[in-house]
């Protein structure tokens, strides 16, 4: 943990990287974000783009298992792009950190002004996502910083779905982590850019509703929707993580696609 009282330096993947967060305010990323960035299965050379970073804990997943990955984290607020700037200069990240950089953007512009902002057309291999996710009349928290990483606006998955399948290359991979009650906006703003979309419902235990959905599509795919077998996360009566999970979790496996 660091000095500053306002911020930790968090462990992921079992320390092989770390990430320097904003402590008792903003987002802080955890268990979502390596469950989005275990989705990118991809040893090729490729070029990610992290949509809405915040500190860029699922970027730097990626960039830490994958050597062949160049990531670009895009984040709209400058307090949490200038945290994950602070990440990259830890030493225990030196080894990506070359491959990784942070841009100021706001993922929902669109035409010249989005790719003046960085989001270049044709780009990107594969652009991953998690999005807010509170819907504008739930409760608002007081802390700003988290109220602006957190609540969900009129047409969110449309605005960045359509972001992610401008800037990236036909064939290219959509990876998103969501709640399950998104999942009818999601499909309806994949449309016609993004097909053999997969959706994971997760579940906490056997016999628990879906508390997340991960989603995965090709941009100009013709393949039909498929829904896959759950993934559970913890055994009955226990919070240990299952096998699959834990692996995801530290880095070791992605999760496979069919």
């Amino acid at each position: 943990m660091t000095g500053n009282v306002s911020e930790t330096i968090d462990a992921f993947h079992r320390g092989a990287f770390h990430i320097v967060q904003p402590k008792g305010r903003g987002h802080r990323s955890g268990m979502d974000a390596m469950l989005l960035a275990a989705l990118v299965a991809d040893e090729r050379a490729i070029r990610v783009a992290d949509l809405g970073a915040g500190a860029g804990a699922a970027g730097m997943a990626v960039a830490s298992r994958l050597d062949g990955a160049e990531v670009v984290l895009f984040e709209r607020s400058s307090d949490m792009a200038e945290f994950a700037r602070k990440s990259l200069k830890l030493p225990e990240n030196a080894r990506f950190a070359d491959r990784v950089s942070v841009i100021e953007a706001d993922v929902t512009l669109i035409g010249k002004d989005r790719n003046q902002a960085g989001l270049i057309d044709d780009t990107f291999h594969h652009v991953i996502m998690n999005p807010p996710f509170n819907d504008a009349s739930d409760r608002l928290t007081p802390d700003a910083l988290k109220a602006e990483a957190h609540a969900m606006t009129d047409g969110l998955f449309e605005k960045w779905i359509r972001t992610a399948g401008a800037i990236m290359i036909p064939g290219g991979q959509l990876s998103l982590i969501a709640r399950p009650e998104s999942i009818g906006e999601i499909i309806a703003a994949c449309g016609r850019r993004f097909g053999g979309i997969e959706i994971t419902p997760i579940h906490p235990r056997e016999g628990e509703n879906a508390v997340r959905i991960l989603v995965t599509g090709i941009k100009g795919s013709k393949a039909r929707l498929a829904l896959r077998a759950p993934l559970i996360m913890h055994g009955e009566g226990t919070h240990k993580f299952s096998d699959f999970v834990d692996d995801m979790n530290n880095g070791r496996a992605p999760y496979p696609r069919r």
